[in-house]
């Protein structure tokens, strides 16, 4: 997004456009941080006060149509959504805050990247935080009461794999050794 910046002849112009001069037919309301101009105008000459102005954007002649961007802000007041014109100062403070969102964003989405996936196959140890010799005492009081404790739950548990009752049943369950084959369909019967 290129901001185009203006010159002082070029803000001259702009200032003496947007005079509400009577015998002016359009007025300059505004311009954009890419160029465009914003203008307004009555329909006809002599209508009532009450009636609603006509509102417009111009572009750049070297801009082509596609890259025509229009803000937020002035879509708003194009469409007669909002009442005053966006100032410059608040048009550059919305390009501050999408480019902040965006950081924002891409920092979000690092994150969450860096979160391990349930679908993910588990690691075969998680780094530790700290190393061992920068680890309080506590902690590692705590990890050699765990390795002591790991000892005996490994020889139970490999005590009750042999001892299993169910597993002779589980290896003989019908649905255990059934593969599909391909279907071959019988013929027809005669009516």
């Amino acid at each position: 997004m290129a901001t185009n910046q203006i010159g002082p002849v070029a803000r001259a112009w702009y200032r003496w456009k947007a005079l509400r001069l009577p015998w002016r037919k359009r007025f300059l309301v505004g311009y954009d941080l890419q160029g465009n101009t914003y203008w307004e105008f009555r329909l006809t000459r002599g209508a009532e006060s009450n009636e609603r102005w006509r509102r417009i954007v111009k572009y750049p002649r070297s801009t082509h149509y596609s890259s025509v961007k229009v803000s937020p802000q002035w879509h708003q007041w194009l469409r007669h959504t909002r009442e005053d014109p966006p100032s410059i100062e608040e048009q550059h403070s919305d390009v501050l805050r999408r480019v902040r969102m965006q950081k924002l964003a891409a920092e979000a989405d690092a994150r969450w990247e860096a979160k391990p996936r349930v679908m993910d196959a588990p690691q075969t140890a998680p780094a530790p935080l700290l190393s061992p010799a920068k680890a309080s005492p506590l902690q590692q009081d705590a990890r050699s009461s765990e390795q002591t404790d790991m000892g005996p739950k490994k020889t139970r548990e490999e005590a009750e794999k042999k001892d299993d009752p169910w597993a002779k049943a589980k290896a003989r369950a019908p649905g255990e050794t059934w593969q599909p084959t391909s279907w071959s369909p019988t013929a027809a019967k005669k009516r």
